[in-house]
């Protein structure tokens, strides 16, 4: 009697389906689904996905993951095509990848995959992403769902923020340092109401920003970056992450990605959307020209150009001004900063200055100090120099810049 009742009762439904080469690749994803959905998952190749996918009957499915590896990335054409079958059937697509190259995924992000997760699986990865991709169906037609201060930072728009780019005209100039600890310093003027901050990181290949504050590269950055057509308030924040309570911060990706990964209208919609929820917004460039370095030029209101009292950095210099010249882009908006500038009774140095500054055409507006070992210490420990060197003469340097800069806003904020 019992074996006959066992044979009659109903199978569990089957809300999610694994689609891949083989599963048996991916066993710890199998471990996964069968922890979080019993027996109410199944199993796709790629060839029948796209049949089933086609049918009716795939309606009834919450998500798909889609799982790959280095092998795959010869059929990126036939696994746009999954993805483009499951999200007309209004499927969630979670994308598992496993040594696969930024440029595929950033093709697979593109076409409507709607979280990524890496392989081998972190602990409680794939159970966090499918909460996302469900919480996000429950806000398109209920209430919005609070986010964990962990998935990211909570914003509210209704500003128009300050853009200041940063970019070193020399390896080494210290532009990283310069950009991490005047952003700090921006999110700490002000004790009754301090402005809100922002730090981006574009340097996407070997951006450091993470490391000098010592903070975790997200899996998010390259989702946002992936998507950013799609991206919104909350999505941004949502690849963000808090240093000391004061300052957010979006990270260079945890890989190396061509630094074509974006467009100027793609760039741009990241300024927008930054400038929106924040008061400050400081970028922190990569150090070579690429596609976007116009966008955001034009859209600064302040671009600091970093260089040395060096012939690399004269020579950096006047190819920057040439190029910029010759696309007819305004050359006179870069406020140029000596970095490891001459001391006050260094005359000669001094003079040396005087003389880089006639000859390439161009004027030193800031003068910031050698803040010797501290200053290489302070990034190697993730702190701000606030916070280990507050009587650096670098720091000193670069307070009193922010406190100009923020006076200038408070001003021009009157007079508007």
């Amino acid at each position: 009697m019992t074996s006959t009742t066992a044979l009659h009762t109903p199978p569990a439904p089957i809300v999610a389906c694994t689609i891949s080469r083989n599963v048996q690749n991916f066993d710890l994803l199998i471990e996964d689904m069968e922890a979080l959905l019993g027996e109410g998952w199944g199993d796709l190749g790629f060839g029948e996905a796209l049949a089933f996918l086609n049918q009716s009957g795939a309606r009834a499915l919450e998500f798909v993951a889609l799982a790959i590896d280095s092998q795959d990335e010869q059929n990126l054409g036939l696994l746009a095509e999954v993805i483009a079958a499951a999200k007309d059937r209004g499927i969630k697509v979670v994308l598992i990848a496993e040594d696969v190259t930024p440029s595929a995924l950033h093709q697979l992000l593109r076409r409507g995959a709607d979280e990524f997760v890496p392989y081998p699986l972190p602990e409680g990865e794939l159970s966090v992403a499918i909460d996302r991709m469900r919480s996000a169906t429950r806000a398109v037609s209920g209430p919005t769902v609070d986010r964990r201060s962990n998935d990211g930072v909570k914003l509210s728009g209704d500003g128009d923020g300050v853009l200041i780019a940063v970019q070193g005209l020399a390896g080494g100039c210290g532009a990283t340092t310069f950009a991490v600890n005047l952003a700090w310093e921006l999110a700490n003027i002000g004790k009754e109401r301090a402005p809100r901050v922002c730090l981006l990181d574009f340097g996407f290949q070997f951006g450091s920003v993470a490391t000098y504050l010592d903070l975790p590269r997200r899996e998010s950055v390259m989702e946002l970056l992936g998507s950013v057509e799609a991206m919104d308030g909350d999505s941004f924040g949502q690849a963000l992450v808090t240093f000391q309570d004061k300052l957010q911060v979006l990270t260079s990706p945890s890989d190396v990605v061509p630094l074509d990964l974006l467009g100027p209208d793609e760039i741009k919609a990241l300024l927008d959307v930054a400038r929106e929820h924040f008061d400050y917004v400081v970028v922190d460039m990569p150090g070579t020209l690429v596609q976007w370095t116009e966008t955001v030029l034009l859209e600064s209101q302040v671009y600091f150009a970093l260089l040395e009292l060096d012939m690399r950095s004269a020579q950096n210099a006047l190819r920057m001004k040439r190029a910029l010249q010759a696309e007819d882009l305004p050359f006179d908006k870069l406020r140029f900063a000596l970095s490891r500038a001459p001391k006050f009774t260094d005359l000669q140095g001094k003079s040396r200055a005087r003389r880089m500054a006639e000859s390439l055409g161009i004027r030193l507006d800031v003068h910031l100090s050698d803040g010797g070992k501290p200053v290489a210490m302070s990034g190697d420990h993730g702190i701000p120099l606030a916070e280990q060197a507050p009587k650096n003469p670098l720091r000193k340097d670069i307070a009193k810049l922010a406190a100009e800069l923020h006076a200038i806003g408070e001003t021009d904020a009157e007079a508007a």
